[in-house]
């Protein structure tokens, strides 16, 4: 058995076919970690989510923002956004239960050494009480009952790349921790992660796969004609698929 961490699919329903097929995806004994984000933006989230569920006792994932903005969507609290790709989704007959299932997503997945969220922690958390705080906010998500501080906490796990010392993020900053504005800096470099537990997370297309000390990014950015990326977690092997976007994929 093999369990493999999964960056944002984004609706690259065939990138991910593709990225199962090269690592010999055994449906039967291995299991699938995804690290959230897995509609919007590419041309399949529909395929991307009756996989999902169809495969719900060997996947495992994560909220990420853009679940959320189709989430958003149909109870009405976000407007469309000229960027959505997910509207089959909404019209699909079986539209109840994908978004059922993928509604009751956690915001973190914690098992032996790894911790997977979509996004990142906050340097004002310790590590002992992140598992709580997502779970506290998972629950009031659920029941679409977030209150002021939930809110702030479902924002860190599923928006943060960069923040400031104090633990504000540097909301609008998307690109590389290079070129992070002065006070800025990548969030793995100030939240509290102990030696023995590694975060797995995506989010940030250009950081790239990242392999940093306790951390591993997974988002490669297939939506940006890119590459998907899976890590296998009992031996660290990474295999990418380049996205199907891309030029002669």
């Amino acid at each position: 058995m093999a369990t493999y961490a999964i960056g944002d699919v984004q609706g690259c329903f065939i990138t991910l076919e593709r990225l199962l097929a090269r690592v010999g995806f055994d449906s039967a004994n291995d299991r699938i970690w995804l690290a959230g984000d897995l509609v919007n933006r590419g041309p399949s989230s529909l395929d991307v989510l009756r996989w999902a569920v169809s495969h719900s006792d060997r996947v495992t994932a994560v909220l990420g923002n853009h679940d959320l903005h189709l989430l958003s969507r149909v109870n009405g609290t976000r407007k469309p956004s000229r960027r959505d790709t997910f509207d089959e989704v909404l019209k699909a007959p079986d539209r109840h239960d994908l978004l059922e299932w993928l509604s009751t997503r956690p915001l973190l997945h914690q098992e032996g050494e790894f911790v997977m969220v979509h996004a990142g922690l906050s340097p004002r958390w310790t590590f002992a009480e992140v598992e709580a705080l997502a779970a506290d906010a998972s629950e009031a998500l659920a029941a679409g009952r977030l209150d002021t501080e939930q809110r702030a906490i479902v924002d860190v796990l599923t928006r943060m790349r960069t923040c400031t010392k104090s633990g504000e993020m540097c909301d609008d900053y998307t690109g590389p921790p290079g070129g992070a504005p002065s006070g800025c800096f990548p969030w793995y470099e100030l939240a509290e992660i102990p030696e023995d537990k590694t975060v797995l997370f995506g989010h940030w297309a250009a950081l790239g796969f990242y392999r940093g000390e306790r951390v591993i990014g997974l988002d490669s950015g297939c939506v940006w004609k890119k590459s998907l990326t899976a890590l296998r977690l009992e031996d660290g092997a990474v295999f990418q698929e380049p996205s199907e976007l891309s030029s002669g994929a």
